[in-house]
């Protein structure tokens, strides 16, 4: 993998040597799995009824202080494998019926992950294959999966560059995003249902956080005015106070009713009908998986 002698996968370009260190991300030369499950709380075309079959990955290009995965995107909990292994992992999900391949947080695996899918195939491995991602995303990275991924579901966290850099060490990062959910749907167009599950096209995730109701707003605007009904959006009121902003003065509270639900209404104000939102009971570190490893090593 010579891409990893010099790693420029994410937008960080810590040019580092994976052979031999880990990048800002955490990531060596192999992949590393945390968990693989099949994942019911995703949305409806992505899930379908017997849930997504998710591939948690461990590390991250971003450095969230609410993240309430930070044991695998922070801490780096998981367990390597080799590319055989990882298409093992791919097919094995299609074995228990998932509804879709779900690699989450996969931005710093690309190339082990293509290695994977390319495994898979070749024993018959056919479900579509959605890119689950922080948005935060190189567009040389994006252009080497035009051939591997099916859906993309990035997050559009931010548009102040205030509220990336203080939340996620990431100035950037509505630039980057922005250029790289416009990459994501000039790779897959429109999206496109069958039986219910999305087969191609950008889901675009949103959640809101506290305090920033109106940055949530002008998200969605830049989204609606940029692709419209194109693309299906995701509005989510999971925010759960966790990691270090447990005692940040902004972000140690719930979501209210109100900044969730006015968020929603401005959404249908601007005219988006391919558009989910959360119950309000979506909420609680009970939806939080538990990182043991289950489905990493063992075989169907």
């Amino acid at each position: 993998m010579t891409g990893l002698l010099d790693c420029t996968l994410c937008p960080r370009m810590c040019h580092a040597n994976r052979h031999k260190q880990q990048g800002f991300c955490g990531g060596g030369i192999r992949a590393r799995v945390a968990l693989v499950s099949l994942h019911p709380w995703e949305e409806p075309v992505i899930a379908g009824t017997s849930g997504a079959g998710t591939v948690f990955f461990s590390g991250c290009s971003l450095r969230c202080i609410f993240c309430q995965n930070y044991e695998i995107s922070h801490q780096h909990k998981g367990i390597e494998v080799s590319d055989e292994r990882l298409g093992e992992i791919f097919f094995e999900q299609q074995l228990r019926g998932a509804a879709t391949l779900d690699l989450v947080t996969p931005t710093h695996y690309i190339p082990q992950i293509i290695n994977g899918l390319i495994y898979a195939r070749k024993k018959g491995f056919c479900l579509p294959v959605v890119y689950n991602s922080s948005g935060y995303e190189n567009i040389s990275s994006l252009d080497l999966l035009q051939s591997h991924v099916d859906v993309f579901l990035p997050d559009l966290k931010y548009y102040s560059t205030d509220l990336s850099g203080e939340y996620s060490q990431a100035s950037d990062y509505f630039f980057v995003a922005s250029e790289a959910v416009k990459k994501m749907v000039q790779l897959t167009g429109e999206a496109v249902e069958k039986n219910g599950i999305l087969q191609k096209g950008v889901l675009v995730r949103h959640m809101v956080i506290p305090g920033a109701r109106k940055d949530s707003m002008k998200l969605l605007e830049w989204l609606w005015h940029e692709f419209g009904d194109s693309i299906m959006v995701s509005i989510m009121n999971q925010y759960t106070p966790a990691y270090m902003a447990l005692d940040h003065p902004k972000l140690k509270r719930r979501l209210t009713t109100f900044e969730y639900e006015s968020v929603v209404d401005f959404a249908r104000s601007l005219g988006f009908s391919r558009c989910f939102i959360q119950e309000s009971d979506a909420t609680g570190m009970e939806y939080v998986p538990r990182w043991t490893g289950e489905g990493v090593l063992f075989v169907v």
